[in-house]
């Protein structure tokens, strides 16, 4: 069966246990392999077979778990649509589509409406399904910006949150007045005594009271209904989302952080509208009618300010992803039928000519066929200077021409691009969890129940044994254990730092491939190193061509050993087959056809040219062989001496040539493993050259361990290996040869160059080959888990100190019983603090000679 992986926006949580109940949801779904709900982002990742299930099933079940996913919509206009018997065919096009929930054709308008999950569908895919059904759009589809859609929806967010919040606070205040007042002239009798808020406030209270019974005469039963009044618009509007959430928990059989606020703070308001319009039942029963309007108030407009805060924060925990989408263009000139046209990006094909100006953006990725220019890549790569381009070059869409203006041809657009496809892996890495998370999440899955019962413990406690009035004491320990209970922070704690985390890494130039990738690279301890393209440049150059001589003497002429090598490896696509062939062309000499190719996995190629059997193989393997090589071995022992790598050419069994290839070691590499020791790595070379040659490249770079004459399929069994003996092991190759040691180390890192960036063996991919990134992507992951811990370390422990001091464990020492309102605030800031904290991520600047 076929898996199908999608990312769906879920609408409505608000804390952590919301997030496991949405999880718990999908994660029992019919066909779902696996699912992932991150409460900072607000999304949920989820693998499923797409031959039991679909999107549609998938949004029922989180709607009824009693959530949502948000949803998009996008109109277009089919041309000749009106002509057509039906529009249904069409519609059933675009529903096929993954993450379409709905279409509707429209003939008379010739309009066609889809209602989409955001993220899901592009606007290429829907002008593709319209194709297929045999109709054609009008004009293209606008593509939609999810980064731009977020920031909207984030700052509809933030503006809705600020209004309430205003309104509560407002409230609030002018309850806290008027509460002052009674405060004051129940003085000697009011429990509010013991409220340590009211113990501060009660000095304030009596002056007050004095200045206003010297200007008016104030009844309080008045000012008491006046409270109750204005506490009502605060509950229905400012704190809508609490009671909506807490009645939608209770029809789902759910409890979540809504429940425990809309509890907290309905209970506190009905006891106060009781004491209000019923004063004498308090009377009767010898309890003060007091009133805890401004509480009820002064909870939501903390609550609300500590969400609003939170929001803003959370808002610059995302600004990698906006600041790497902003770097699209977004128009692009095009040549079509010999004339340049300014287009939208989003409407450049594969093929189209392109033409860029000097001080613009490359609208897509693409091959320089006219021109020359210098291009600056650091928003992409980190690499500091402008890279020199020529016809044959690769060009990468959101980089910035600088000096010429150059003509290529489009190879790759919209979310093909290397921009594109770093923005989705970014996004996907972001909506992922680590490990480290699963305790946090075990304790939110059942903290909402268990702060209940503590609650209800609380109360029957104090009301045994508490002072009198016990009701009241026993009531507000209720609500306060209530509205201090904060399961967010245990929610934001992993997922707002591998936010920032990962986002910093893709500034970097390094592309984490999420959470549980992040926490392994922070575990390594010993880096494998493939010695081509990984510590060279992986541009190998022919440097030496030392024939053979011929019977009579004569040497054989380097231009026929080129031309039957050249043969051989036009087959092969080994870096070393690239240099003969490089050379063959630079010295003009023809490729003849071969026959019967065959590649000797880490010994060479062989294959039939012009009736003539020639192999290209490796110095080692033509001593196992015992072929007579003559001076010709000398020659390429001295070759290895020098960090070259010798290949012997022979034909028909006999030895025709020793043919020298030189990779430059990179400029930055030496640099690089000397920070790796200083970091306490083990660095080990694994390459499948000679053994003299890896040695010659390691001492050169300064590395001790070198492991050489490995073929590629034994890499992996060498990570096992050590693996076995208890060692993290992190593999750092190009992604080709080392595809299945990437895959067996604890973390594979593959280099990827230019747009060659989808490598699918690989947890982490450095988009320019600097191995001084992977010392700086070990160094951000130890940062980012630190930080996780200190965010699940204060979490708890908020929990742990605050839900006992709010059930009164102070009273029996100092008398006092912390105030709801102080909870309520203390609550507010342990989100904000762990959102806060793991924005000072985005400070880290790697550590060097340290």
């Amino acid at each position: 069966m076929a898996k199908a992986r999608i990312v769906l926006p879920i609408e409505g949580m608000s804390c952590a246990s919301c997030a496991i109940t949405v999880q718990e949801a999908l994660g029992g779904a019919t066909g779902v392999a696996t699912a992932a709900v991150n409460f900072a982002t607000g999304k949920a990742a989820v693998e499923y077979e797409d031959a039991q299930t679909g999107v549609a099933q998938l949004i029922q079940a989180v709607r009824e778990s009693g959530y949502n996913c948000g949803k998009a919509s996008v109109s277009f206009n089919v041309a000749d649509l009106h002509y057509a018997p039906s529009g249904a065919p069409l519609e059933q096009a675009l529903q096929r589509l993954k993450g379409v929930l709905r279409a509707a054709a429209n003939q008379a308008t010739e309009t066609v409406t889809v209602d989409y999950v955001p993220g899901t569908v592009t606007a290429e895919e829907l002008e593709r399904a319209v194709e297929a059904a045999g109709f054609r759009v009008a004009e293209p589809i606008a593509a939609e910006d999810p980064v731009e859609r977020e920031r909207i929806a984030r700052a509809r967010e933030i503006r809705t949150l600020t209004w309430k919040f205003l309104l509560a606070a407002v409230a609030a205040v002018v309850a806290m007045l008027g509460s002052m007042l009674l405060m004051a002239e129940s003085h000697g009798g009011t429990f509010k005594q013991v409220d340590l808020l009211g113990r501060l406030l009660m000095p304030v209270a009596l002056g007050m009271r004095d200045a206003v019974a010297a200007r008016w005469i104030v009844d309080l039963e008045w000012v008491k209904r006046g409270l109750g009044l204005l506490t009502i618009p605060v509950m229905l509007w400012s704190g809508q989302q609490f009671y909506r959430g807490t009645w939608s928990g209770f029809k789902h059989r759910t409890a979540d952080m809504n429940t425990l606020i809309g509890v907290g703070t309905a209970a506190a308001f009905l006891y106060s509208a009781v004491a209000t319009l019923f004063p004498g039942l308090f009377t009767h029963a010898g309890l003060p009618a007091d009133v805890y309007y401004e509480a009820v108030s002064a909870i939501i407009a903390l609550i609300l300010l500590g969400r609003l805060l939170e929001a803003r924060a959370k808002g610059r925990t995302s600004e990698a992803i906006r600041r790497l989408a902003a770097l699209r263009a977004k128009t692009a000139h095009v040549v079509r039928q010999g004339t340049a046209t300014d287009i939208a990006v989003e409407a450049v094909v594969p093929g189209d000519l392109v033409i860029v100006k000097p001080g613009e953006k490359v609208p897509v990725d693409g091959e320089v066929v006219g021109g020359a220019s210098a291009i600056d890549e650091s928003m992409l790569t980190g690499e500091p200077l402008p890279v020199g381009k020529k016809v044959g070059d690769e060009v990468i869409g959101g980089t910035m021409n600088t000096t010429g203006s150059i003509t290529f041809r489009a190879t790759r657009v919209g979310k093909d691009t290397a921009l594109g496809q770093i923005v989705q892996l970014v996004e996907d890495a972001q909506a992922t969890k680590a490990p480290i998370q699963g305790l946090a999440d075990r304790v939110a899955g059942v903290f909402v129940p268990i702060v209940i019962a503590l609650a209800i413990a609380a109360f029957v406690l104090w009301f045994d044994l508490g002072p009198q009035p016990v009701v009241l004491f026993a009531s507000v320990a209720l609500v306060t254990v209530l509205i201090i209970a904060c399961p967010c922070a245990l929610g934001l704690a992993t997922p707002t730092a591998i936010l920032v985390g990962t986002g910093k890494a893709a500034e970097s130039g390094i592309l984490i491939r999420g959470g549980e990738a992040l926490e392994r690279l922070s575990k390594v301890r010993t880096i494998l190193l493939d010695k081509t393209g990984t510590i060279t440049e992986g541009k190998p150059t022919v440097t030496h061509i030392i024939t053979a001589r011929k019977p009579d003497g004569t040497p054989i002429p380097p231009a026929d050993v080129l031309k039957w090598a050249a043969a051989v490896e036009q087959r092969s696509e080994h870096p070393l087959a690239q240099a003969i062939l490089k050379a063959a062309k630079e010295k003009q000499v023809p490729l003849l056809p071969v026959e019967k190719f065959a590649a000797m996995e880490g010994r060479g190629a062989r294959g039939t040219v012009d009736r003539r059997i020639v192999e290209v193989i490796s110095l080692r393997h033509a001593r196992e062989r015992s072929l007579e090589l003559g001076t010709l071995g000398q020659d390429g022992d001295r070759l290895t001496a020098q960090a070259r790598t010798p290949v012997v050419v022979v034909v028909n069994n006999t030895v025709h040539a020793v043919i020298a290839i030189s990779d430059p070691i990179k400029l930055t590499a030496k640099d690089a493993i000397a920070q790796f020791k200083r970091m306490g790595l083990t660095v080990v070379i694994v390459s499948g050259d000679s053994k003299k040659g890896a040695a010659a490249v390691a001492k050169d770079v300064g590395i001790d361990d070198v492991l050489a004459e490995v073929l590629p399929s034994q890499k992996a069994d060498l990570v096992q290996k050590l693996q076995k003996q208890g060692k993290r092991v992190a593999m750092v190759g190009d992604g080709i040869n080392d595809a299945p040691a990437l895959a067996q180390a604890d973390v594979g890192i593959a280099i990827g160059t230019g747009t060659d960036i989808a490598m699918e063996a690989s947890d982490v991919t450095l988009i320019r080959g600097d191995l001084r990134a992977v010392a700086t992507a070990i160094q951000l992951s130890k940062r980012t888990l630190r930080k996780i811990k200190q965010n699940l370390f204060w979490a708890f422990i908020y929990n742990v100190l605050g839900i006992p001091l709010a059930a009164g464990a102070l009273y029996p020492f100092t008398g006092l019983l912390l105030s709801p309102v102080v909870a309520s605030a203390a609550m507010a800031w342990s989100s904000l603090s762990v959102v806060l904290n793991s924005l000072t991520l985005r400070r880290f600047k790697p550590a060097w000679g340290a």
